[in-house]
């Protein structure tokens, strides 16, 4: 990811296995139609761990995958569990979004996943992505939206604690509801043929694997990865903070329910002739 750009989530292990407990529970509902032709070449950019990796090379066999992170140790992680899961390893490139190491129209196919949303700058890193790839060549871009939840019993303590990871990302400069900014966002980056989808998550007593696996593991587990941080900030005091983890906590009830809603955007890099 780009020098701009700052996850507030941490690198700890705990986070490794949040984003592999997320992407395994949506795996299905974000990927099912990411499939890129064998052959093909395709960058992850701001791969992180790799758990977005492991799907995009479990659906599209054959492809020449390339993984690009500013973290070596995230690489490192990525190329851990990569091997483990028996997949072929992909080219691994530590390097900025904002200066990709690749030349012009490197690249066949481009897929982001949950790294605009952390980004200064993110029409800048899609004006790069658009530059490495060829001309038609595809972009997919995955992206959440923190104002889009919605809670039964709705809580006032739930959101304040939801707000206060918002207020901590676009203190960094990020955007944790850019779900929903990025049909303009690609559009003023030069691509064409934007396409979005919304892909909402709804969890309730009838969906047990989405109530333990979204709801407890990810986004409350999400949540609550960034409470001392908005402590120190003064965005709330603990008690606050831990009565909003309980009210999340509460939708699991049999009672319950919890609905997020997660954007797929497509578009392609203009031809010379369009």
């Amino acid at each position: 990811m780009g020098q701009d750009h700052t996850y507030i989530h941490g690198y700890a292990a705990a986070e490794d296995r949040r984003l592999h407990d997320q992407a395994t529970t949506l795996e299905e509902l974000l990927h099912h139609d990411s499939i890129f032709p064998p052959g093909s070449t395709v960058l992850e950019a701001g791969s992180g761990v790799g758990a977005q990796t492991i799907p995009l090379l479990q659906r599209s066999p054959g492809i020449r995958l390339t993984c690009l992170d500013r973290s070596a140790r995230s690489l490192d992680a990525a190329r851990a569990r990569i091997r483990a899961a028996g997949l072929p390893l992909p080219n691994f490139h530590q390097a900025d979004l904002l200066a990709l190491p690749f030349p012009s129209g490197a690249f066949d196919h481009a897929f982001v996943c949950f790294v605009l949303e952390h980004l200064q700058e993110p029409e800048a890193a899609l004006a790069e992505l658009r530059r490495v790839l060829r001309p038609s060549g595809s972009l997919t871009v995955i992206e959440g939206d923190h104002g889009s939840v919605l809670l039964h019993p709705d809580d006032e303590a739930a959101h304040a604690a939801i707000a206060c990871q918002v207020a901590l990302q676009q203190a960094t400069g990020g955007d944790a509801r850019i779900g929903r900014r990025l049909a303009p966002l690609l559009a003023r980056a030069g691509f064409a043929d934007v396409r979005v989808s919304p892909r909402p998550v709804y969890a309730d007593a009838g969906r047990p694997a989405l109530v333990d696996g979204f709801v407890r593991r990810t986004f409350t587990a999400m949540v609550a990865g960034i409470r001392d941080e908005a402590v120190r900030a003064g965005l709330t005091d603990e008690a606050t903070f831990e009565a909003g983890l309980h009210a999340l906590l509460r939708t699991t009830a049999p009672d319950g329910t919890f609905s997020y809603t997660f954007f797929k955007a497509t578009a392609v890099a203009p031809s010379p002739h369009r």
